[in-house]
């Protein structure tokens, strides 16, 4: 079993589409969806989240900005955790801070789509034409979050909190392959949005709340931001560092 999750997890880190911290798409939950074995399921509060090795970090301190339902935010950290899931080579995306992420981005113009033509009319549109739905992302979180709660309840009668991790994979994957009912979006372009905002939680610098401690950064071997590598490049060696963080050269 342990063997299998360092596969997993291993296997994951390689084919993430991170290069140089920048995120590239691509199917990648196929490697990820039940790869966390663990059997403790129940959704950790708040606080729990936003810490790492039971400090309190600045994310806990700062509390939600977007989510003002309690349950439907445990919903969405039990979703990113099984999507990049905890094991013995690093934290999982409660660990990183994933959730409050997700939470601070949809408060914001990317949740609101401050950015972008919001105006009809409004087409279904191809894969390869970006955002279509007259919803806002933060709109299309909620409810996809809802409809995950009420797929928990009528597969299995149960809240999605509470179920195994088989379970909430079952439940992920369904909207995965497009099979659930949603109002604005598919569920499928659904699921892509919270794949995609999990590794950008992951992987992003801690400025931006998650990625706590660049512990992503460390399992993948990405030094960070510096402003230089003049004592390393003509090293023919390959050189560990540290990583650092934009908020590191601002101290």
């Amino acid at each position: 079993m342990a063997e299998k999750k360092n596969v997993s997890r291993r296997d994951f880190l390689k084919t993430s589409g991170i290069a140089a911290g920048a995120l590239v798409g691509g199917g990648i939950i196929g490697g990820v969806i039940g790869a966390n074995t663990r059997q403790d399921t129940a959704a950790p509060s708040g606080g729990e989240a936003g810490q790492n090795g039971g400090a309190e970090t600045i994310e806990t301190v700062r509390g939600l900005q977007f989510f003002k339902n309690q349950q439907e935010f445990a919903v969405l950290q039990q979703a990113t955790e099984r999507i990049f899931p905890e094991d013995d080579l690093g934290p999982g995306a409660i660990g990183l801070g994933v959730p409050f992420f997700i939470d601070h981005q949809l408060a914001g113009s990317y949740g609101e789509n401050s950015r972008e033509y919001m105006q009809p009319p409004f087409e279904v549109g191809e894969t390869t034409q970006g955002y279509q739905s007259r919803l806002k992302r933060n709109e299309l979180f909620r409810q996809g979050l809802q409809k995950m709660q009420q797929e928990a309840q009528s597969r299995f009668e149960a809240n999605f909190v509470d179920l195994e991790g088989e379970q909430m994979d079952e439940i992920l994957t369904a909207f995965q392959d497009n099979e659930v009912d949603m109002q604005g979006a598919n569920a499928r372009f659904f699921f892509r949005l919270l794949r995609q905002a999990t590794l950008n939680g992951a992987y992003a610098d801690p400025i931006y709340g998650g990625n706590q401690n660049m512990d992503a950064w460390r399992m993948k071997g990405f030094p960070g931001h510096r402003p230089s590598y003049i004592n390393e490049i003509e090293s023919e060696d390959f050189v560990e560092m540290d990583p650092h963080s934009v908020g590191d050269m601002l101290t």
